[in-house]
């Protein structure tokens, strides 16, 4: 008996290796079972297979590979999209480095490309690099940094959770002779706003934040094309689009005043206060805890 089923089988795989795989597929059964009719025959043959019953059938069954289902997005993905976001950034902020495409590159101490979260929901974006930030390469380090920082922090977020950069990667200078001199911030004119751009376009879409805040009005008018004034900007969410490189997803920008303007006038703070309670209700961040 042990030798009719290993004919058979031998039978079998020669059999099936001339056939279309689909023809044996009883769609109507659970088992997807194939029906093999054997030859009509009323003779043994020495050696032959026994005959089968005409009502009977050899179910042969055909394993299927299960279906490709789209795969959860695990840890393991997350890290290596994060990766991939810092080395696309860290390549960036070098470009950035050795950038002279402007009178800027050669007046400054430190270019400032930004830093922060390569993920992060929210990304504040200024003018322009000052006094201390052109001496540590870090945007937003002087007094405008630290209310910044608080600002950020009364929103229930910490600075290494957004993402900080600026329009102008190096320091406008009123008096770039005398680079030491305080009080010799300017914000970025028309032409170095120009040579600039493609690089905060691609800082933003690399990180692809859901929201922009842009501090103060010559970012503001920068990012969201409008030559609109400051409190004309304000108040509402503008949806962001780039002239040099396209966004995976939608990003909203906010326009709101520059913490240094806010050092000049404490009065606004409560306006810009409101803006940014504005961003917490869209993330549903509660804010400090008092």
């Amino acid at each position: 008996m042990g030798h009719q089923v290993r004919d058979l089988a031998r039978e079998l795989k020669r059999f099936l290796a001339a056939q279309d795989e689909d023809e044996f597929l009883l769609t109507a059964a659970p088992s997807r079972a194939a029906a093999v009719a054997p030859a009509a025959s009323s003779k043994t043959v020495p050696g032959s297979l026994p005959p089968m019953a005409q009502d009977s059938t050899l179910e042969v069954d055909f394993p299927r590979a299960a279906a490709v289902q789209p795969a959860a997005t695990s840890q393991e993905d997350l890290t290596v999209k994060k990766a991939d976001k810092t080395r696309s950034l860290d390549e960036l902020a070098q470009v950035i480095k050795s950038c002279t495409r402007c009178p800027l590159g050669a007046t400054r101490l430190n270019a400032v490309p930004g830093e922060g979260n390569v993920n992060a929901d929210v990304m504040f974006v200024g003018e322009g690099p000052g006094f201390d930030e052109d001496r540590q390469g870090r945007p937003f380090v002087g007094r405008a940094g630290q209310l910044l920082d608080k600002m950020i922090a009364a929103m229930g977020l910490a600075r290494e959770q957004v993402f900080i950069a600026n329009i102008a990667k190096c320091h406008p200078m009123t008096d770039p002779l005398h680079p030491e001199k305080h009080g010799n911030d300017r914000a970025p004119n028309a032409e170095e706003i120009a040579c600039c751009r493609k690089y905060i376009e691609q800082q933003i879409a690399i990180i692809c934040p859901k929201y922009v805040i842009a501090l103060g009005g010559v970012a503001a008018k920068a990012l969201i094309g409008d030559a609109g004034s400051l409190g004309a900007l304000r108040g509402k969410f503008h949806n962001l689009h780039l002239d040099s490189v396209e966004l995976q997803k939608s990003v909203q920008i906010i326009a709101t005043f520059h913490p240094a303007a806010l050092l000049r006038n404490p009065n606004w703070k409560k306006d810009a206060w409101q803006d940014l309670q504005m961003v917490m209700d869209k993330l549903g961040l509660k804010g400090a805890r008092k």
